[in-house]
């Protein structure tokens, strides 16, 4: 039997020489199997892909030192592509509809396919896609792209576009799995993307930046001024119940009266309102999404600061005429801007800002004259109002459970981070008592 298989390979060797041999370039180079060259001087590679099915590639060159033909664009030699084919054809790669396919339309069957993204997402994905992928390396077939395409495209978004690490995360979120999913039809052999967003953050010694929490101090400088102040006084509702209930912005904003139950003094939080880019580009409109997990789905206590400081709103709109916006259904929303539209969190963001900015002009003067050092408020956003919240629950309650409930936080371990840095000093204190009381030596 072995020398039966002996023969036959030998035999199909001495039937492809003799046939290589009958066959050569215009050169004189002697043509291997499926190779031949064309009339006009191309030369073609024939053969069968993963599908059984007949292809063909063409090259002017036919290995990588041959002059391409005057007026002829530059390709890859004939014989480095048989190369890959070869290799492809083996592990079961369909290069040929890798290199028909381009990232554009692998990335449009993909979104579609993704039932389970929220409207929003999806949309937030679509956008980012189009403005910043489609017609920077899209346009080009997925089997092409190579890990230093992606670096190149990674650094080019940092430095020409000013993009920062939450803006790369999402980019690369998106692309990711349309290599993956193409990896796994046997397009490509690896995912391009693969340790893209590690070198970029060792190379540019990224870090996420941490969110950080007001001190009591702050909090209350920040709360006290608003209270004191005639420009800024309708403010003090929204602040006092973000700091009051450590609500994510869209939670506050969308919050409705319907959600608020004073007599049992307690909030329904179970949507929120986003302020997100249109497919198309032509600017941001208002939605109602519900929460990503369960756990953002929760009832919240009202601390009585809160419950006083919405009773308050109550009272004004009984008086002004209650906010009459209807999204996507919803209606009867708290808050609202000096229009009567509902609140966007760039609208919050630059109400802190200039309430922080006209503080801190006090304060500066204030301490001049006192001939002391001012308190100063630092920069912050609505976000840290949220992680504020959190840190003087986590400095009060030892549950970690029940905070990562209220907080509506779906892994326990962002919980856990926050109740760490926020008990950080309270360590400190307590382990600077059992100096003098714990015999070492």
């Amino acid at each position: 039997m072995i020398h039966l298989v002996s023969r036959i390979i030998a035999g199909s060797y001495r039937k492809e020489r003799s046939m290589s041999e009958k066959r050569r370039d215009n050169k004189g180079r002697i043509l291997r199997q499926g190779e031949l060259q064309r009339s006009d001087g191309k030369y073609e590679y024939r053969y069968f892909d993963v599908k059984g099915e007949k292809r063909s590639v063409y090259s002017w060159k036919l290995v990588s030192t041959d002059k391409v033909p005057k007026g002829k664009r530059d390709c890859r030699a004939l014989r480095d592509m048989v190369k890959e084919i070869r290799r492809d054809v083996e592990d079961g790669i369909n290069s040929y509809q890798a290199y028909r396919t381009s990232l554009n339309r692998f990335f449009d069957e993909y979104i579609e396919t993704k039932y389970e993204l929220k409207p929003s997402t999806r949309t937030n994905y679509k956008y980012m896609y189009n403005k910043y992928v489609r017609e920077e390396i899209g346009y080009k077939d997925i089997a092409s792209i190579k890990f230093s395409d992606i670096k190149k495209f990674y650094i080019h978004l940092i430095k020409d576009i000013g993009f920062k690490p939450n803006s790369m995360e999402i980019i690369h979120t998106i692309i990711h799995p349309v290599f993956t999913i193409a990896m796994r039809d046997g397009l490509i052999r690896i995912n391009p993307t693969d340790g893209a967003m590690a070198e970029i953050k060792k190379s540019h010694n990224w870090e996420k930046p941490k969110r950080h929490a007001l001190t009591e101090a702050q909090q209350s400088a920040f709360i006290e001024f608003i209270k004191g102040s005639k420009t800024y006084r309708h403010w003090l509702p929204l602040f006092t119940v973000l700091l009051g209930t450590g609500c994510r912005v869209g939670e506050i904003v969308g919050l409705r009266w319907q959600d608020c139950d004073f007599q049992e003094k307690i909030i329904t939080i179970d949507h929120s309102l986003i302020y997100r880019q249109q497919e198309d580009g032509g600017g941001c409109v208002f939605h109602v999404t519900t929460p990503k997990t369960k756990a953002g789905i929760r009832v919240i206590p009202m601390l009585e600061a809160v419950r006083q400081a919405l009773l308050e709103e109550r009272l004004k709109q009984m008086r002004t005429g209650f906010n009459q916006t209807v999204i996507d259904g919803y209606s009867g929303f708290i808050f609202s801007n000096r229009f009567g539209d509902a609140l966007s969190p760039h609208c919050i963001n630059r109400a802190i800002e200039r309430i922080s900015r006209d503080y801190n002009i006090e304060e500066t003067e204030s301490a001049k004259k006192e001939q002391r050092q001012p308190e100063l408020l630092p920069h912050f956003t609505v976000h840290n109002l949220r992680h504020t919240f959190c840190t003087r629950f986590c400095e009060n309650e030892t549950n970690l459970k029940v905070i990562q409930e209220i907080m509506g936080h779906a892994d326990i371990s962002t919980t856990m981070n926050i109740y760490n840095e926020a008990t950080k000093e309270k360590k400190k204190e307590s382990f600077a008592n059992l100096e003098g009381k714990v015999k070492i030596s």
